[in-house]
């Protein structure tokens, strides 16, 4: 099956935002007087800070910073955040250029200068353009003392499950960029949107996502309620999309190890559910997806003969997963099951 999907409907070009502001525990404030980049006040934005470091247990702590409204430079390491402060009519002054996605680019100001990589910020280069905002997530979350001297810098990274990020991240930025409505409007279509992918997966029996790399299968499991990182990615099409696993315990059963082809026909789910992580890595010399499953152990699955291998937009499942544009792409990756 085909996974290229059109972008979003032209009426989600403008898009986002309620009024809830904050990361799990973010609170408005406007102040007239503020020193904001149009004078328009600002919007207190508040999340629990991871501090440790890398080999580290895990040690949070609440961090607040003040954001000014319609900022006029922004600066973005988190493409989620990229693809909707573009959904919202905006655009950005700075990003991690190599890393931005083709359907994003559109997003970027002509001169768009080069923020870095997702993991290391070219500070120089970023305090030249004396940005209004910095927006990290993901990969980029330990560059915040750094960046958040050079301008504020807030981390929307996947915090609760996904569709309470969507909805807060969502909100935040467009009551930041004087979007209101607009984001108020792209939620309430994107909650429409996955009510009816849900309803279609209610009736498609059981799946199994599967992340291929480099000849290899992952199985991928649901996040159990730790919808952060790795876990989010991969229990999106069962989290969010209401797939039925066909695993009980995904994680038990493979003990997060690559499963073998045999496993496929073991379990033999209706549906497999692929994300050629090669493709959106652009691993050089890769195999895809398609071709690594098309064998003589997977041709005996239900899934393959029934032409019930759904794959799933890499770039959108992998790399961006969590604005606006790309939730609407996840959306009709599922409904192609109706189709």
């Amino acid at each position: 099956m085909s996974t290229t999907r059109p972008l979003i409907a032209a009426s989600l070009a403008l898009v986002t935002a309620a009024a809830l502001t904050g990361c799990a525990t973010g609170t408005e404030e406007v102040a007239a007087d503020a020193p904001a980049a149009s004078d328009a006040g600002t919007v207190t934005f508040s999340w629990d800070r991871n501090t440790a470091g890398e080999d580290e247990e895990p040690a949070y702590e609440e961090t607040t910073v003040e954001v000014p409204k319609n900022p006029e430079t922004i600066v973005v390491f988190d493409m989620a955040s990229l693809d909707t402060i573009g959904a919202l009519g905006a655009e950005v002054a700075g990003a991690p250029l190599d890393s931005v996605p083709d359907y994003l680019q559109e997003h970027l100001a002509d001169d768009a200068f080069n923020a870095g990589t997702l993991f290391e910020a070219d500070l120089v280069a970023i305090e030249a353009q004396q940005p209004d905002l910095i927006v990290i997530g993901g990969r980029s979350a330990g560059l915040f003392e750094d960046l958040n001297e050079i301008a504020p810098t807030v981390d929307l990274s996947i915090a609760g499950s996904f569709e309470e990020t969507l909805e807060r991240n969502t909100t935040f930025l467009g009551e930041v960029l004087g979007a209101e409505d607009e984001a108020a409007e792209a939620l309430a279509e994107l909650e429409d949107g996955i009510a009816e992918a849900r309803a279609v997966t209610a009736d498609a029996g059981t799946g199994l996502g599967l992340m291929v790399s480099g000849g290899r299968l992952n199985a991928m499991a649901p996040s159990e309620g730790d919808a952060t990182g790795r876990n989010a990615r991969g229990g999106l099409i069962y989290d969010v999309f209401g797939v039925e696993p066909v695993v009980e315990d995904v994680k038990g059963a493979t003990h997060g190890e690559p499963v073998s082809f045999e496993f496929l026909l073991e379990h033999n789910p209706d549906y497999l559910w692929v994300v050629d992580r090669d493709a959106a890595t652009a691993a050089e010399g890769a195999q895809a997806a398609a071709t690594v499953l098309d064998n003589d152990i997977v041709n005996q699955t239900t899934a393959f003969q029934n032409d019930q291998i759904v794959y799933l937009d890499p770039t959108a499942w992998y790399i961006v997963f969590g604005g606006i544009q790309t939730t609407q792409i996840m959306i009709d990756d599922v409904l192609q099951i109706a189709e």
